[in-house]
């Protein structure tokens, strides 16, 4: 027998592939519960919010796995930032690839949907695009790079990854998010020579 914890979990689960592959306007209640396999009623008792509601936990968890990400590629504090920071871009790329080009993420998915729309999801995306920058400029700070530049650096870096998913989904080619990571390495080159 499965739990309610289960339930609530599968539809979450549900929701983030969902979100990533088809966005969040293309998403329905119904559809979230039928991919879940949970019944109807359930999506509204464990969110009575709604969509809404289960997109701000879908974009807050996903968030957090991603931050976690970020954490694991600069685990070694005697490593590169730069080259980190490169092989970081490498291995969204071939995720990217392997994925057949649907967004890895359903937090820059969402943003883009309703960042002017819906204030709710707007807060909660720009929150997890401010827990990542923070994350990363806390990694850069402590490779040497002072703590203005280290801010700077990270958001640029983000930027940088974003902008070039977008651009390769597009062009059904990886080679944006290369190019990206050639760039954010020099970004992060540059901040550590200025300190």
């Amino acid at each position: 027998m499965r739990t309610t914890g289960g339930t609530r979990q599968r539809i979450v689960t549900a929701a983030t592939e969902l979100f990533r592959r088809q966005g969040y306007a293309a998403t329905g209640m119904k559809q979230i519960v039928a991919e879940a396999g949970a019944p109807y009623g359930s999506a509204y008792h464990f969110f009575p919010g709604g969509k809404a509601q289960l997109g701000e936990e879908v974009i807050r968890t996903s968030g957090a796995a991603y931050l976690e990400l970020i954490g694991s590629l600069f685990a070694d504090p005697g490593a590169d930032p730069a080259a980190a920071t490169a092989a970081a871009f490498t291995g969204a790329a071939e995720t990217l690839r392997e994925l057949d080009f649907a967004d890895p993420c359903p937090i820059a998915t969402v943003a883009l949907e309703v960042a002017s729309t819906h204030e709710g999801l707007r807060r909660a995306t720009a929150d997890v695009f401010a827990s990542w920058i923070e994350a990363l400029s806390s990694r850069y700070a402590g490779a040497g790079i002072g703590a203005d530049t280290a801010r700077d650096t990270a958001g640029s870096v983000i930027a940088l990854l974003e902008g070039a998913f977008m651009l390769a989904r597009a062009a059904h080619d990886t080679a944006p998010v290369r190019t990206a990571a050639r760039a954010a390495a020099a970004v992060v080159r540059d901040a550590l020579e200025s300190g």
